[in-house]
């Protein structure tokens, strides 16, 4: 008997059919991470954006008692178009509340943003802060 050192061509082709499935799964796996990774940047960002934008909605002074405020984000967004808006009212009023009462205002704030090549996508938000009615709202 004389023994064979080596594989047929059978042992052969099947071995590279197997190596050839899994190295495709393995790069559509790297590819789906990748996909993913940008996806959560872009959601991070955004959170950063509501974040910085919420602070300074609940400590601008200036902002009306009741009604919507909005803006763009320019410089932040790290070139994806983005921007805001947000919703102002009491949140809740004591009964007979007058001028110059302290009353909680909510703002509801929605962060927006466009991939390139993707949808809308949207981050919403709320907080409260304390506001005294002014003498306009309670006519």
């Amino acid at each position: 008997m004389r023994s064979r050192a080596g594989f047929s061509l059978l042992e052969v082709l099947v071995a590279t059919a197997i190596m050839g499935t899994a190295v495709s799964m393995l790069i559509v796996g790297l590819s789906q991470s990748a996909r993913n990774a940008g996806v959560l940047t872009e959601y991070d960002r955004a959170a950063m954006l509501a974040r910085g934008k919420m602070n300074d909605l609940l400590l601008d002074a200036d902002l009306p008692f009741e009604g919507n405020v909005d803006g763009r984000f320019d410089t932040q967004s790290g070139g994806v178009e983005s921007g805001w808006s947000a919703v102002l009212k009491p949140f809740e009023e004591p009964p007979n509340a007058g001028p110059g009462t302290v009353v909680l205002q909510e703002v509801a704030l929605e962060i927006w943003w466009q991939p390139q090549a993707g949808q809308r996508r949207t981050m919403r938000l709320s907080g409260y802060r304390p506001v005294r009615i002014p003498i306009q709202a309670a006519l």
